[in-house]
């Protein structure tokens, strides 16, 4: 007992020597072996505590506090078959508490028996009298019998689930849940007209849920997947819609629905119906609720005409077309920030950003003008002024923290570490406030900071945040322990079931899959240029002078002293602010690896990285950047059929992208360059490869030059295909260098396809030009070559700083470069206080508000 006070008092050697101690003296005592699984179970030690509750329940097969601990401990880690045997134990040690009960279905559930389940629910049920339940257990109640219904359902027993639905409708408190699992049921068994007018009665009650105006139109027979009708039934979906319109006049979605199916001149009158209101309301979100229609064709161009028709009506008249009221001037200022967001999204970034201009010279106190120009330069490629608009959106307004993380979020973007780390805390508790981020599972920050240091070369302090990341991943998986044992005591037994299964795809998430593949890419970075070590240094400092060593030694004791004394403030303000009401303080540790130098000492990269590449198979299989880095990796490794494996997959997912052409060329040219086989494991292995390729269709009976040579040949008019190719070709044969480089330097970059719309947009993104630029400049290693890309590109994107654009704020004459200084953006005062916001300098728009107090 006393080493189970000293685990809650956080020392933790000292109560696992005082339990094994106890252990020594009683081998037989089960509170011991209990104790002890408590101490494994505190430190999430799981597996060593089921061990130690077994050999509890060895010696004392009946005690219930141990079965109930145990079977927490099978749920948490999945072992579903004992988590049966051990709610079956518990069942019969205490039948006459309805929480064994419930327990033993769900285990049953888990572990896919559902008929079992049902079953015992009944038998539950059985010993239950006729008024049951009290007034004060309906609700807990009523959560078991949906719950049952929702088994019958899993069970496809369609028409029993519905009768028992109505059979104990009475007793059911929850009366949405109720229609909604009524009308699940009547839509499964093809009682359509039932489901209609229970579907017309759900949207009486909330006509702006999306999901039964989608089970509405199932019901009448007008609902595809896919999203493609044939002409009649969009006119018939078009009558519904507008018979529903008349009926709920308020509703949003009655409105915007239907612009997902119309087409042509129905699609431009209803368009414009949705539109008009909306600008004159001033609702900025206009442009994110009709995004996804940028992706049905030819619905684009219509709405640019359709939007340029009501500015240019709107500048003329001041009315919208056809009608004879007059707009207010904020109209106008919605209309052309529509506009802007529209040529961003299809990327005319010049027309764009004079858009967003006009606006702002209209109105200049409304802060989402400034995000959205942030927005777009940062689409347009110049991130150093996008920072900078985004922090003068913060300046206007220090109390909105969404405001605020945006611009954290383009500073990150421009590798603007450091002042993103001061803007960030603005809105952290005071005391150890970077602690505090990591403590509040801020995801966003913590991946963007990853990629930023990752791009600066700096992988200790990228390796820290992408492992951080993965922390919070297995602290989610921690939290649900205590939910095992509270959703049945309280019976919420649908929403538990629903959080089990959230909580085995919870790696599939794309946070996580960033921050793997993020550490996996600096593992790798790291194996192919790996730290020096001590003995290395010391050779190197042995070849300098000695007034050179003396300087160097000099540095080194400068920046141990500055870390030492950064480390001692963070741990001095963590004291003073981590103070509890009683006195104590709270002083949490402070971080012995700030920089993140100790996680890039590892002896093999590669097998941390396998780790990770583990979790990524296992969880986003259908990803092709989790075969790109499977391939990549096993390449290092040595491992062909692993290799080999990831490649086959690769062209599973997508035979024709430019990195699965890419990784099936420079598997077969190592193979080929390999020596023939000697061992067992070798000839095993070629055996194999000489029976797969046949199979593989791009290179069935060719060479790989003809296989490079066709996979031009259907990609022609592709610069990334074009890029795949030349990289290729010079790997099969360097002395073809010049004619790669040339084939590059050859493509062109056309008008994209419009439909008659207005504008020119090119066919070329920018990422895909820097990402050629770097393959003429690294790979290719032609600098002559990367110099004529880049100066051929800066025409193209004149706002993108990577390629120093003539309007970029990489070029000294710049407007938004005079911004940046005038702004002084790396010095604003970031101190929260808002009387001090007289010190953040204007952009020169503003000037009439830098007294303005909130």
């Amino acid at each position: 007992m006393k080493g189970l006070t000293l685990n809650c008092m956080d020392r933790k050697s000292e109560a696992y020597d005082l339990v094994r101690q106890g252990l020594k003296n009683d081998l037989k005592s089960h509170v011991c072996w209990h104790v002890y699984g408590l101490l494994y179970r505190s430190d999430r030690e799981y597996r060593e505590a089921i061990k130690c509750y077994r050999n509890a329940l060895k010696i004392d097969p009946d005690n219930i506090e141990i079965l109930r601990d145990l079977s927490l401990l099978q749920a948490q880690m999945r072992d579903l078959s004992g988590f049966v045997e051990t709610r079956q134990q518990l069942l019969t040690l205490k039948p006459n508490h309805r929480m064994n009960w419930i327990g033993f279905a769900v285990a049953h559930d888990l572990n896919s028996n559902i008929s079992k389940a049902i079953e015992i629910l009944e038998a539950y049920e059985g010993t239950l009298e006729d008024d049951y339940p009290p007034d004060n257990e309906r609700c807990e109640h009523g959560e078991m019998l949906l719950y049952k219904v929702s088994l019958l359902e899993k069970c496809g027993l369609f028409e029993r689930a519905l009768e028992e639905l109505h059979k104990k409708e009475s007793k059911i408190v929850d009366k949405l849940a109720y229609k909604e699992q009524e009308v699940s049921l009547l839509l499964k068994l093809g009682h359509l007209e039932e489901g209609e007018k229970l579907y017309r009665a759900l949207l009486s009650m909330n006509p702006d849920n999306y999901r039964y105006y989608e089970g509405l139109q199932k019901c009448v027979g007008l609902y595809s997947e896919k999203g493609h009708y044939s002409p009649d039934e969009i006119d018939r979906l078009d009558a519904l819609y507008k018979s529903l319109g008349q009926q709920y006049k308020w509703s949003s979605a009655v409105k915007r629905i239907p612009l997902d199916f119309l087409q042509g001149d129905q699609f431009q009158e209803a368009a414009e119906n949705y539109i008009r209101p909306l600008l004159t309301k001033g609702v900025p979100s206009l442009f994110s609720d009709l995004s996804p229609l940028y992706n049905h064709p030819g619905k684009a161009d219509i709405l640019e005409q359709l939007i340029l028709e009501l500015e240019h009506s709107i500048k003329t008249t001041g009315q919208y077309p056809g009608k004879v009221e007059k707009e207010p001037p904020s109209t106008l200022l919605w209309t052309l920030f529509l506009l802007a967001q529209h040529y961003d999204r299809r990327g005319q970034y010049e027309i764009a950003l004079s858009k967003i201009d006009e606006a702002i010279e209209h109105t200049p106190t409304v802060i989402d003008l400034y995000s959205v120009k942030s927005r777009i330069l940062k689409h347009a490629g110049d991130l150093a002024a996008a920072a900078a608009f985004s922090d003068e959106a913060r300046c206007m307004d220090l109390a909105d923290r969404y405001i605020n993380s945006e611009s954290v979020k383009r500073m990150l973007q421009a590798d603007q570490v450091a002042l993103a780390e001061k803007t960030a805390v603005l809105f952290t508790k005071d005391g150890d406030q970077h602690n505090n981020l990591h403590d509040m599972q801020c995801m966003w920050y913590e991946l963007a900071s990853g990629e930023s240091y990752f791009r600066q070369g700096d992988l200790g302090r990228a390796l820290k945040k992408f492992l951080a990341v993965e922390k919070h991943y297995a602290d989610i998986t921690e939290d649900q322990f205590d939910f095992h044992s509270y959703c049945l005591r309280k019976m919420t037994l649908r929403t538990y079931v629903e959080m089990l299964t959230f909580q085995d795809r919870l790696h599939s998430h794309v946070y996580f899959h960033k921050a793997a593949a993020g550490a996996i890419r600096c593992y790798i970075k790291l194996y192919d240029s790996p730290t020096k070590s001590t003995a290395e240094e010391n050779d190197d400092m042995s070849k300098l002078l000695p007034s050179q060593k003396k300087k160097m030694r000099q540095k080194q004791r400068k920046a141990e002293a500055r870390a030492k004394k950064e480390a001692e403030e963070k741990n001095e303000e963590s004291s003073t602010g981590g103070v509890s009401k009683s006195g104590k303080r709270h002083v949490k540790p402070v971080d012995p690896d700030p920089r993140g130098e100790k996680l890039l000492q590892v002896e093999d990269p590669l097998l941390e990285a396998t780790k990770y590449l583990k979790l990524l198979q296992k969880n986003s299989p259908d990803s092709l950047e989790t075969h790109l880095l499977s391939f990549e990796l096993n390449m290092r490794k040595q491992k062909i059929l692993l290799a080999f494996q990831a490649m086959k997959q690769l062209l599973r997912l997508d035979a024709e992208h430019p990195d699965s052409h890419r990784c099936l060329i420079k598997f077969f040219h190592k193979v080929g360059s390999m020596n023939a086989p000697v061992t067992d494991s070798e000839k095993l292995i070629w055996s194999v490869l000489e029976a797969e390729r046949p199979t593989i269709s791009q290179l069935h009976e060719k060479s790989l030059f003809v296989a490079n040579n066709s996979f031009l040949e259907n990609h022609k008019d592709s610069l990334m295909h074009r890029a795949a190719f030349a990289e290729m070709l010079y790997i099969l044969d360097p002395n073809r260098k010049a004619e790669a480089v040339k084939f590059i330097e050859e493509s062109t970059n056309d008008l994209a396809p419009r439909n008659g719309a207005l504008g020119p947009v090119k066919e070329w993104k920018l990422k895909d030009c820097v990402a050629v630029h770097k393959l003429l400049g690294t790979v290719l290693v032609d600098q002559d070559a990367a110099l004529r890309w880049k100066a051929r590109c800066a025409e193209y994107f004149p706002y993108s700083t990577y390629f120093e654009g003539g309007h970029s704020s990489a070029s000294p004459n710049s407007v938004l470069n005079q911004f940046c200084k005038n702004s002084e953006n790396g010095s604003s005062n970031h101190s929260g206080d808002v009387q001090n916001s007289e010190s953040i300098i204007s952009n020169g728009k503003l000037e009439a508000f830098k007294k303005l107090t909130i």
